[in-house]
């Protein structure tokens, strides 16, 4: 064991028989501790474990444990064994060896004293519970995770803790019956809404409740049902399609990417929807924030009017519409506007805003976030290959400015440029983390919702730069994805392809980098993004 490891000890006791050690520090001494029977853990701290320990045995939730094991560091104060205690609950559910039944309640990014360097020390802490193999995957790992990712023991900042306390107040009073949760990409949407989920399911208050957790995407869906399968108290049921809502009547509905609801039009299932109308006594004129609104007493949505990419999709205006109709309680609104995604910060995020309106001032730069434009199609790939080899998750993602004639003809490469071929994503549904992903392009509906690490964006065709009028121009011939465009003007296609474009470049958690297909446009932004 190196010196570092030795700075934290893990000593074993009997929880079942309560038998432990005599070292003085267990009977006064700020601790944490790990509660498991070897399918199921417990985190936490105290100041007094072998007290704590008594309390817990006469509660019949800690009577299903039947071993401790104490964590001891002479660094430790309370400020780091809170801290401690919820970054080990995180990482422990995502490590998924065993499962956490913490209810995660109070769990929020602490600051305090050297902090810094206790997040530092709790990579050794790590890699000691590994070693006593109470852990089994790197930090690393875990945080490529999804379920890391979306866990609903995530610690909140001040800005989505004070928008939960909020939410949770106005439910708890029954004086709202709709609530909006508007934020920008990786404002952390659907961690709150997440967080959510197993607050109420966690809740007594909420335990006769019917309440379900709406996804859109079918890709998003699926990874969520797989992690709700992975939470204590939660269950893949809970995690239901626009379509099942349909199906029976609910008191709470939360609604993740409420801007992916669909109307009755340029959509693929007209007949089912057509019936799922029928069924709620509605017309082909409502939507499916209707069929939600209508089967829920609460509903819950989080929304950014930027991310609605294509005809179908609730635009804002009809979206503000639908939830203002409502007289018999108040719509609650909050808005998240910390940037959690993008170590960029909510720089990057107005840098964006600002390119795809022609609108930039100045060049962007950053230590904390890396943007580039590639010249060199070839460069731009082999630094993709180079990032996923040493971070993991990075992927090219494009506009949809190319014909996919490998949905077909798997044989076939749908994406040429400067002689390099690619393939557009061979699936959809969990496309990021196939093995596939890494030698494929990514389209809108693989990526909306997802992180990477780093983000490789082919800007194509469909998208330029008018050089007289200074303005962001689309190109509809260039644009291919036919339910994307019938029935929309001019005006509505550039709003789509400048939205789409808005999500793919604000999918890399540590930097972004662009090809550009437009020579105009090209150039255009080479006046203000660093060229390579």
């Amino acid at each position: 064991m190196s010196w570092r490891e030795g700075m934290f000890k893990v000593i074993d006791g009997d929880f079942k028989n309560n038998i432990y050690s005599d070292e003085s520090y267990l009977d006064n001494w700020p601790m944490l501790y790990i509660l498991e029977n070897g399918k199921q853990a417990y985190i936490g701290e105290s100041n007094h474990v072998k007290t704590r320990m008594t309390q817990h045995s006469t509660s019949e939730e800690k009577r299903i444990f039947d071993r401790v094991h104490f964590i001891y560091s002479k660094m430790f104060n309370q400020s780091v064994t809170f801290d401690y205690e919820s970054k080990l609950i995180q990482y422990i559910v995502a490590d998924e060896l065993f499962q956490v039944t913490n209810k995660n309640s109070g769990i929020a990014d602490k600051q305090y004293y050297q902090k810094k360097d206790y997040d530092e020390k709790f990579e050794v802490l790590w890699r000691r519970l590994q070693k006593e193999k109470l852990v089994r995957h790197s930090l690393e790992e875990i945080e490529n995770s999804d379920l890391f990712k979306y866990s609903p023991y995530k610690e909140l900042n001040d800005d989505q803790r004070d928008a939960v306390e909020s939410i949770l107040s106005r439910l708890k009073s029954g004086t709202v019956n709709r609530i909006v949760v508007n934020g920008m990409p990786g404002s952390g949407k659907t961690i709150v809404a997440v967080y959510l989920m197993k607050y109420l399911a966690d809740s007594e208050e909420f335990a006769d409740k019917e309440i379900g957790f709406v996804v859109p995407q079918t890709s998003l869906r699926d990874t969520l049902k797989a992690i709700f399968k992975s939470i204590y108290g939660l269950s893949p049921s809970q995690v239901i399609s626009p379509s099942d809502v349909t199906k029976k009547k609910y008191d709470v509905l939360l609604v993740d990417e409420a801007h992916r609801l669909h109307q009755y039009k340029n959509i693929s299932y007209m007949g089912s929807f057509k019936n799922n109308c029928e069924k709620l006594g509605l017309t082909t004129e409502s939507d499916e924030l209707d069929w939600i609104i209508k089967q829920s007493d609460v509903s819950i949505m989080f929304y950014d009017e930027m991310q609605v990419v294509g005809p179908s999709g609730i635009g804002v205006d009809r979206f503000n519409s639908k939830t203002n109709s409502f007289d018999k309680r108040m719509t609650a609104y909050f808005t998240l506007l910390t940037q959690m995604r993008v170590q960029g910060g909510n720089d990057y995020i107005d840098f964006v805003k600002k390119a795809l309106s022609a609108k930039c001032t100045e060049k962007y730069s950053s230590d904390k976030y890396d943007l580039r434009l590639y010249t060199d199609f070839s460069a731009f790939e082999k630094d993709m290959y180079d990032k996923n080899s040493k971070y993991g998750l990075s992927r090219m993602v494009a506009g949809y400015a190319w014909p996919w004639i490998s949905k077909n003809d798997k044989t076939l490469k749908d994406i040429t440029v400067q002689n390099i071929s690619r393939m557009w994503n061979h699936q959809t549904v969990g496309w990021v983390l196939t093995d596939e992903a890494i030698d494929e392009v990514g389209c809108i509906h693989s990526i909306q919702g997802y992180d990477l690490n780093y983000s490789y964006v082919i800007l194509g065709e469909d998208i330029g730069y008018d050089r007289v009028n200074h303005q962001i121009v689309v190109d509809p011939d260039n644009y291919y994805d036919s339910n994307g465009k019938r029935t929309a003007s001019y005006a509505e296609l550039l709003e789509y392809i400048r939205n789409i474009y808005y999500v793919l470049l604000t999918r890399g958690i540590r930097g972004t980098y662009l090809y550009v297909c437009n020579d105009d446009l090209r150039e255009y932004l080479s006046n203000y993004i660093e060229v390579v």
